[in-house]
């Protein structure tokens, strides 16, 4: 999307996490501009606090973000081991900029970020955007279950 710009943050985004940056390397708020797109389009992200965004953002392998000027206009990051296994989490576009590339485009340069280029396998959970991520290559996997442990 024209106007658009991707950032590629360096593993556990300490730009963004500690300064707030943007676009430029340009201080904008970032973390608190984070918090609004996740409680405003992000169901399962709503209420994280400043401080878990900057513990979250630490342990991430891969960051980018996508803004429009001084807006953040998407959101995504994965955790990996770096050879055989990857997690996409926290993939976020606005639902007034869905259907423009803005998704494809933050999930291309996750994937082929230097953090999982060699990747062998790159997984994610999603509640309802399967379309979406069938369109980019990913698959339901048969026989598996999502399982999980509140802790």
């Amino acid at each position: 999307m024209e106007g658009t710009r991707l950032i590629l943050h360096a593993s556990g985004a300490p730009g963004l996490r500690w300064l707030g940056m943007g676009p430029g390397c340009r201080p904008t708020r970032g973390l608190f501009k984070l918090q609004r797109l996740f409680n405003q389009h992000a169901f399962w992200a709503e209420n994280r606090s400043i401080e878990e965004l900057r513990r979250m953002l630490k342990g991430s392998a891969a960051v980018a973000s996508l803004w429009r000027g001084k807006r953040l206009v998407g959101f995504g990051r994965a955790t990996s081991d770096g050879i055989y296994r990857a997690v996409l989490w926290d993939v976020v576009i606005p639902e007034d900029l869905q259907g423009k590339g803005l998704g494809r485009q933050l999930v291309e340069a996750l994937a082929n970020s230097p953090q999982l280029k060699g990747v062998e396998r790159i997984y994610l959970m999603t509640t309802n955007s399967a379309g979406f991520y069938k369109q980019l290559g990913f698959e339901e996997v048969a026989g598996q279950r999502l399982m999980r442990r509140d802790n």
